[in-house]
């Protein structure tokens, strides 16, 4: 059974253990990119329209044998002429003709099984240096993946520290990649979401712990305990090999997923 090495928060190697068996899965891209596109379809509000919207206004056609069209049409106050058309879709401020529907079911839809093997290719992805590397991460050369560190690193509560440790097991460059945000282009730009942030490393902890707090104001680092782990945080955009950092307690728990 191939062995992987446990590192300090120094950076030093510690043991090797067991890979779990979990690490022997396939990479299957097709299927983490359907399953990522499936629970992010889950979150989608629905849109729909006022079913009234276009029609609240008093107006009426004028009938045959007028010579106009039998366009509805509001009346200018006081008199009984025409005036603009209303209501139908081809009108200034009249209904669309095919309105989006709340009613509407966007989710897109998986079987278990599939879902279940993707979520283990894309955590077996995070010990594949090449797919990490491919994804656009800057890791240090020379390092093991999966990168395991030992259960020290939860006691760490400083932001100062946690860059540290960070860049001491190997990914301090894809932490300087992550630190520059970019300006969104068009109207995103007024819809919450100004800036736009590029994803870094992935640190995967076995239960609340003071890292949490240590990590969040990293741009791009994010913090998640192994029970929660979604395939949307390991394969954002649905590409998978997002560099993982697993806490040695958080690792030896993947040993009981079937």
């Amino acid at each position: 059974m191939a062995k992987v090495t446990i590192k300090s928060i120094t950076g030093s190697e510690t043991e090797k253990i067991d890979l779990p068996e979990l690490f022997n899965t396939g990479y299957r891209p097709d299927l983490i990119k359907r399953a990522v596109l499936s629970d992010e379809s889950k979150s989608r509000q629905p849109q729909g329209r006022y079913p009234l919207a276009g029609r609240l206004t008093a107006a009426t056609s004028e009938g045959p044998g007028r010579g106009i069209s039998l366009v509805p049409r509001t009346h200018a106050k006081g008199t009984h002429h025409s005036s603009r058309g209303a209501v139908i879709p081809s009108t200034r401020g009249g209904r669309l003709a095919h309105p989006p529907k709340v009613e509407k079911d966007y989710v897109e839809r998986i079987n278990k099984k599939e879902y279940a093997y993707a979520l283990k290719s894309a955590v077996s992805a995070t010990g594949n240096e090449e797919v990490v590397r491919t994804r656009g991460h800057r890791v240090d050369e020379g390092i093991d993946f999966p990168i395991i560190v030992e259960d020290k690193f939860t006691e760490i509560g400083k932001t100062k520290e946690m860059v540290q440790v960070l860049t001491n097991l190997g990914v301090g460059s894809d932490l300087e990649r992550t630190k520059k945000r970019e300006m969104r282009s068009g109207k995103g730009k007024v819809r919450g979401r100004k800036y736009r942030q590029k994803i870094g490393p992935l640190v995967v902890i076995a239960d609340d712990c003071l890292a949490e707090r240590a990590a969040r104001n990293i741009p791009g680092v994010e913090v998640v305990k192994v029970k929660d782990l979604k395939i949307t945080q390991l394969a954002p955009g649905s590409l998978a090999g997002r560099v993982t950092i697993w806490t040695e307690s958080a690792f030896k728990q993947l040993e009981e997923w079937r």
